[in-house]
């Protein structure tokens, strides 16, 4: 008879490339195994206890969070905002460390991970409005009052942006390698133009999501995300020898591109921000304190530290540099930047 759409699917999220035809899923049960999550996820070796929980924002969305330490009530709890294209379980080897004397909590932002994926608005400031309004929801159903906010890439850009909207929410602000601060510059002061063919892939790319790769790889999306990125296990080879984080990533975004595209809305060619974050930051409450934490071998700009501290003269900002690290700097030198987050903590209670 007529195909019917599966109950739940959202057809507007689904790649154009989609074979759609009930023998075409039959031939092809990788498809059915890529939306089932790998059995060993990162989290799931940190040796420290922990609680899971599903928490239910509006609109039936759900977000997939941890809560390390939760019982601890003198210390103000730090919460951790992974970057674009990543999830809570990235943070495996600094929960340990992180939660000897406060609580900790991680979650997978709306339309990553193992969090709800809905259809996000093409409006770049809707779609910044729907992620800060998604953490304020986590953060009344979780019933907490003030936090430390920590965001690396994405998550640093909507941990910024929450600050501007919920001052009265965050006793420190921690940006770990912020996306989204500067303003793309202007290709004739650059010293060095992109080159013709650079700009000509971005304009072919443009109507693309940034990981549509890994989708159209089909059955080889997992070995395209070892041969491109082998870096990941070497970095987290202290905690796991095969290949869980890698399968993690894979997981992460082969599945509904939800936060992948409202990303996407969010950004102008080569990756900038349409709303940058340093055209606002200086709006933000003066007694919000602001740690930037950078990896002195990052090829991220690391000059946003100085920019936010001249754009807030008379409030507290102060910027750190870990030796040794790249832009994944919670991974690339874990005790060092542990170390780092807690003293920064330090400073609030």
């Amino acid at each position: 008879g007529r195909w019917r759409r599966p109950r739940g699917a959202q057809s507007a999220c689904q790649p154009a490339w989609r074979d759609r035809s009930a023998l075409a899923r039959r031939q092809r049960p990788w498809r059915r195994r890529r939306r089932r999550w790998t059995r060993r996820t990162p989290a799931r070796d940190v040796p420290c206890t922990y609680k899971k929980e599903l928490v239910r924002i509006s609109n039936g969305n759900k977000i997939w969070t941890l809560k390390f330490s939760h019982n601890i009530s003198n210390k103000t709890p730090l919460v951790l905002l992974h970057g674009f294209g990543g999830g809570l379980g990235l943070w495996a080897l600094n929960f340990e460390d992180l939660c000897t004397d406060r609580p900790v909590y991680a979650f997978d932002l709306l339309g990553f991970g193992r969090s709800s994926r809905p259809r996000f608005d093409s409006d770049a400031e809707e779609v910044e409005n729907q992620f800060v309004e998604s953490i304020e929801e986590w953060r009344c159903a979780l019933g907490l009052d003030k936090v430390i906010l920590l965001g690396h890439n994405l998550g640093g850009f909507l941990a910024a942006a929450y600050c501007l909207k919920y001052p009265s929410r965050v006793n420190h602000l921690i940006l770990v390698e912020p996306w989204g601060f500067p303003e793309r510059p202007d290709l004739a002061d650059q010293d060095r133009p992109i080159p013709v063919w650079i700009r000509a892939l971005g304009a072919a790319l443009t109507p693309f999501n940034p990981l549509a790769g890994l989708r159209i790889a089909g059955p080889f999306g997992l070995s395209l995300v070892q041969r491109l990125r082998p870096d990941f296990k070497r970095k987290y080879s202290s905690m796991f020898e095969d290949d869980t984080v890698t399968e993690y990533i894979y997981h992460c975004n082969v599945q509904t591109p939800s936060g992948e595209t409202a990303f996407k809305n969010m950004t102008i060619p080569y990756g900038w921000a349409k709303r940058p974050m340093l055209q606002r930051i200086g709006k933000m409450h003066p007694d919000i304190p602001v740690s930037v934490i950078y990896g002195a071998r990052s090829c991220i700009d690391g000059n946003s530290g100085t920019s936010i501290q001249s754009l807030r003269p008379h409030s507290y900002v102060k910027t750190v540099a870990i030796l040794g690290a790249g832009h994944y700097v919670y991974a690339d030198q874990p005790e060092d930047f542990n170390q780092k987050v807690k003293e920064i903590c330090d400073t609030v209670d």
